[in-house]
């Protein structure tokens, strides 16, 4: 792979070449960001009227705008340093996706203001003939709760201690391509959906059906806590919880010929196994949810690799900037 110097294509001169050529520098992922935000804000306008979907309206625009403008600056190459350019881009990328999680816990209400909970569960009973939360009910002890509610705690730390160090530390182009599409393509599809089939889960629609309360501990308290603060709470359909954690381990494996992941990709597999297991046994999916996750995972993966390798022979051959721009102007991304 050329250095960003070496492959730096001029713009050229008349304001529709220049937009065209700009717009021709973007990567898959800034499409992908672009367009679900928009969707995003498609879905507020069409929201319930009131002074949250007002509030909703600019959040979101705001959000997209971010982007537009973030990314258009960087591809234009505006931003000197080069450490400042590369820096601005990995947030302007990431932090608005992640913001527009927390602004679903107000916005999920306004976009679609129903609960599919009761044709989620009839999904699970017609595919599946069982619904695990209830089937599992049984098996609810304290040692049994805390297991699982740690692993459920745990995912947040998979995913930082993957998403920090390979979008903001990562060098190789093909591994930070394809890890931070398939990252975004499962959250934006992910959340675009909430946005269609919103439910709150078993623990709530269904809980006159738990004979057995979860014991008092530490990681369950961590849990709750951290569900009641900063959750969506109606945003259960694809299991995120499971779709991302089983991405990175499917990644991981993929990628098992490299370091760190030679080592890792074990460990990763079967703390995401347990992590997928304790969104059922803890109530907050069904089983629908959590298959439409692995769905989406194993689509994510499969497809990611092609489009990563095809944007950087576009890249490659008409003489482009990087498909992640580096820190510093010395050094080339690894192919």
């Amino acid at each position: 792979m050329t250095s960003t110097t070496e492959a730096r294509a001029a713009l050229p001169t008349g304001i529709p070449g220049r937009i065209s050529a700009l717009l021709e520098r973007f990567a898959p992922h800034d499409w992908l960001v672009l367009g679900y935000l928009a969707c995003v804000n498609v879905g507020v306008l069409q929201g319930v009227p009131g002074p949250t979907r007002d509030v909703g309206i600019v959040k979101v625009l705001g959000l997209f705008l971010w982007v537009a403008i973030g990314v258009s600056v960087v591809r234009a190459e505006l931003v000197r340093p080069h450490w400042l350019n590369g820096l601005l881009y990995r947030c302007t990328i990431y932090l608005p996706v992640q913001l527009s999680y927390f602004f679903f816990r107000d916005l999920l209400p306004v976009i679609n203001p129903g609960s599919f909970d009761t044709e989620l569960y009839s999904l699970d009973l017609w595919l599946f003939g069982i619904e695990p939360a209830v089937a599992l009910d049984r098996f609810v002890t304290s040692a049994t709760t805390e297991w699982f509610a740690f692993f459920y705690f745990g995912y947040f730390f998979v995913l930082a201690l993957h998403v920090i160090p390979i979008l903001f530390f990562g060098e190789n182009q093909r591994v930070l391509g394809e890890f931070a599409l398939g990252m975004l393509a499962v959250v934006c599809i992910g959340q675009t959906i909430y946005m269609l089939v919103p439910g709150w889960g078993p623990y709530r629609a269904m809980s006159d059906s738990f004979q057995h309360q979860f014991p008092p501990g530490s990681w369950i308290e961590a849990v709750r806590g951290a569900v009641d603060s900063g959750g969506a709470l109606k945003d259960i359909f694809p299991s995120l919880h499971t779709a991302l954690p089983a991405f990175i381990a499917l990644f991981s494996f993929r990628n098992r010929a490299l370091a760190p992941f030679r080592y890792t990709w074990p460990i990763v597999l079967f703390s995401s196994v347990n992590i997928i297991g304790a969104t059922l046994f803890l109530r907050w999916h069904y089983l629908v949810d959590v298959a439409a996750g692995l769905l989406l995972s194993s689509l994510t993966i499969w497809l990611v690799p092609m489009l990563i390798e095809r944007d950087l022979e576009r890249r490659h051959r008409r003489g482009l900037d990087l498909l992640w721009p580096e820190y510093s102007a010395d050094r080339g991304g690894k192919a």
